[in-house]
């Protein structure tokens, strides 16, 4: 795998991230399978600070607070902010090189798995989303139907997976 050079928590400013639009789970599986592809043909450029690896299982992670008690606690206000923006938050492409605020490395789940520990953590996540609607709100956005609960993990999985070019 090639990597290009990019400074630490600075993806805001990668310009070459491929726009991704995932109209269903299936559609984000079939991608994620399609670049672990490329990964084991090292036919595959990193843009980001992650691998592959590790872009899969922090995906999953988020899918899987859909199930379970996410420790973030997020601020009312923020929720509220958040809450009125719930459209393009579903809908719409999230922003690169966002960080929570005193979240060490910004987010949850970026520890550094292997490839296939990657892999089978979001091929798993996204079949339950697929099967079974939330069971716990969104830190963010609050309770989430199914579908939007697949509408704000695509988006996710958009934005991680544009990270990785397949050559």
């Amino acid at each position: 795998m090639s990597t290009a050079a990019i400074a630490l928590n600075e993806t805001a400013n990668v310009t070459d991230r491929r726009k991704l639009h995932f109209n269903s789970l299936d559609e984000a599986l079939q991608e994620a399978d399609r670049l672990v592809a490329a990964e084991r043909h090292g036919r595959l450029v990193q843009l980001g600070n992650w691998t592959l690896g590790q872009a899969l299982n922090h995906i999953a992670g988020w899918a899987e607070f859909s199930y379970s008690q996410c420790p973030l606690k997020t601020p009312f206000i923020i929720r509220l902010i958040l809450w009125l923006r719930k459209r393009s938050f579903l809908y719409g492409p999230m922003p690169a090189g966002v960080r929570i605020p005193g979240v060490p490395n910004g987010t949850l789940v970026t520890e550094p798995v292997s490839l296939e520990e990657g892999l089978s953590r979001f091929k798993a996540a996204f079949q339950r989303l697929k099967m079974e609607p939330p069971t716990h709100p969104s830190p963010a956005l609050g309770q989430l139907t199914h579908d939007e609960a697949i509408a704000i993990n695509l988006r996710h999985a958009e934005l991680h997976l544009g990270f990785f070019a397949p050559v």
